[in-house]
């Protein structure tokens, strides 16, 4: 039986490791496409072979040994990498046709269940191909591992291609829950801006709500509106990088106050930022209070003076947002229409604040005691 079982074995190293060798041989021409038909065959494979029972306990473990004494410097087939294409292949399955549509390198035509042959694209409509094929290979894991629905699995996955997410940024927007928060932020952008990928990034890349942890909320209140606002703005400023990591990837802090004087007149931006992903400057104007329609206009002058005086050649348009206590997003999706700079409206709150939303009210807590 042990001699039936190291036969198996050594058949198994050699197939993989064929394939292995004819997919670097191919990587150039499409190197992470290549990577994924690869490991999709890989788990393919596997997965027949474990999961009939053919192997034994073990398997994986002694092949994936084997394969990195027969190819030295061979990374990424550890025993935990081979039951993650295993399960890659398992969790889609589904994707494969029983006639495939002809995608070049990633078409092999044996096809019997003991051989490794490698992903046949199903003419699926609305599947995001492109984005599946482009990232990567830890990307897609982290995607079956963490969201199970089919169609949040598909937002994620274009999430990842749209805005080139690292790791650690994919794994932040699942645990945002990006997909049913998708653009609930008031804004225009897919009014304002023509091309749909570069809409579908501004509108992924902002909030409806931030929680500003480094605000004392103490302090707001007790003064007029403008210097609130200033108080907030300074919290900010000395929080830079706080702030950064709550916006989130590629943004690059310019200024705050910043001033513009267009035709005699002075305009002061609160806080000016780049944006690498969208390759625009962003503006977020402060407010301390309730939204205002009043906040629009003055943020579309600014953007309008930042696209005349700033933006250079291969740069967009700059975008705007207010980002004030609360607004009513109905009301704010009624006054955007007839605005022409992309904008959009977030609020922001403190932890003090967001806690004094969890407990209960101090009639409740009487009633309690």
């Amino acid at each position: 039986m042990k001699e039936k079982l190291s036969t198996q074995y050594n058949d198994a190293v050699k197939q993989i490791k064929t394939a292995i060798l004819q997919s670097q041989a191919k990587a150039l021409k499409g190197v992470n496409q290549e990577q994924l038909a690869l490991y999709y065959g890989i788990g393919r494979f596997i997965s027949y072979n474990s999961r009939e029972g053919f192997w034994g306990k073990g398997a994986i473990a002694t092949i994936s040994e084997q394969l990195r004494r027969e190819i030295p410097g061979l990374r990424g087939f550890s025993p935990s990498n081979l039951k993650s294409m295993r399960a890659f292949y398992e969790e889609w399955k589904s994707l494969e046709a029983t006639s495939p549509v002809m995608t070049g390198e990633l078409q092999v035509a044996d096809s019997e269940n003991n051989k490794i042959r490698q992903l046949q694209l199903a003419n699926f409509s609305n599947f995001p191909w492109t984005a599946f094929l482009s990232i990567g290979f830890t990307h897609h894991c982290i995607i079956i591992t963490k969201v199970k629905d089919v169609e949040e699995r598909k937002f994620y996955i274009q999430l990842c291609a749209d805005l080139s997410l690292s790791v650690d940024a994919l794994e932040r927007k699942i645990s945002e829950d990006a997909y049913h928060n998708q653009g609930k932020m008031p804004n225009n952008f897919g009014m304002t801006i023509p091309d749909y990928k570069r809409a579908f990034q501004a509108i992924q890349m902002f909030k409806d709500e931030y929680l500003l942890d480094y605000i004392n909320v103490e302090q707001l209140g007790e003064r007029d509106e403008d210097i609130d606002e200033h108080v907030v703005e300074n919290e900010i400023v000395h929080n830079i990088k706080n702030f950064i990591m709550t916006f989130g990837r590629g943004f690059s802090y310019l200024g705050n106050q910043v001033h513009y004087d267009k035709l005699g007149h002075d305009h002061w931006v609160d806080l000016l930022f780049f944006n690498r992903v969208l390759r625009s400057l962003v503006v977020i104007e402060l407010k301390k209070g309730s939204f205002k329609p009043a906040y629009l206009g003055q943020l579309a002058a600014y953007l309008r003076v930042l696209d005349d005086e700033e933006r250079i050649e291969g740069e967009n348009p700059s975008v705007g947002i207010v980002l004030c206590k609360d607004a009513d997003r109905a009301y704010v999706e009624y006054v955007l229409q007839d605005y022409t700079k992309p904008m959009g409206v977030a609020t922001y709150k403190s932890s003090q604040e967001r806690l004094k939303e969890l407990l209960p009210d101090e009639e409740e807590i009487k009633k309690l005691l």
